[in-house]
């Protein structure tokens, strides 16, 4: 098992929709799900800087407004089968720009990730689809009404 940290960002548009990476493990091609953005921290790097350094991997360069850590939680997954246990820290960001998409990402982002969308709120509570982390819809849906909160929630 590889423990790691992650830094994993809730990016929304004006429009209060949250963007999700479609994915799936190329040694598992017909499971396929939709994640927020971000991964791994590397040794000597902060969640901030993390976050940020994953978006533009994942994205390419834009513009984006890193707000607060917002939720917390531990997932284990396998990957390649690799298995993980990944502790997994996710900040609220905001972007204008809604044209984003993979082809500026980079090489091991190409073999895992098939496509970006943007989620409403409602489109999230009425998919059979694979989301994660799980509970997306009710985190989104709290911090929309009650605002960021003063600490991290745990997921």
């Amino acid at each position: 098992m590889i423990r790691r940290r992650a830094a994993r960002v809730l990016l929304l548009d004006g429009a209060d929709r949250v963007l999700l990476l479609h994915g799936s493990d190329p040694a598992v091609p017909d499971d396929k799900w939709w994640i927020t953005p971000g991964g791994g921290v590397e040794p000597g790097e902060d969640l901030e800087s993390a976050a940020l350094r994953e978006l533009a991997e994942e994205l390419g360069p834009f513009e984006v407004r890193l707000g607060p850590l917002v939720a917390y939680g531990t997932t284990a997954f396998s990957y390649q089968g690799q298995h993980f246990e990944q502790e997994q820290w996710f900040h609220l960001a905001r972007t204008s720009r809604t044209d984003l998409g993979l082809s500026r990402s980079g090489e091991e982002e190409h073999a895992t990730l098939l496509g970006v969308r943007w989620w409403t709120l409602a489109e999230l509570r009425a998919t059979d689809e694979v989301v994660y982390p799980a509970g997306l819809a009710g985190l989104l849906e709290h911090l929309f009404t009650a605002g960021p909160p003063d600490q991290p929630v745990r997921l």
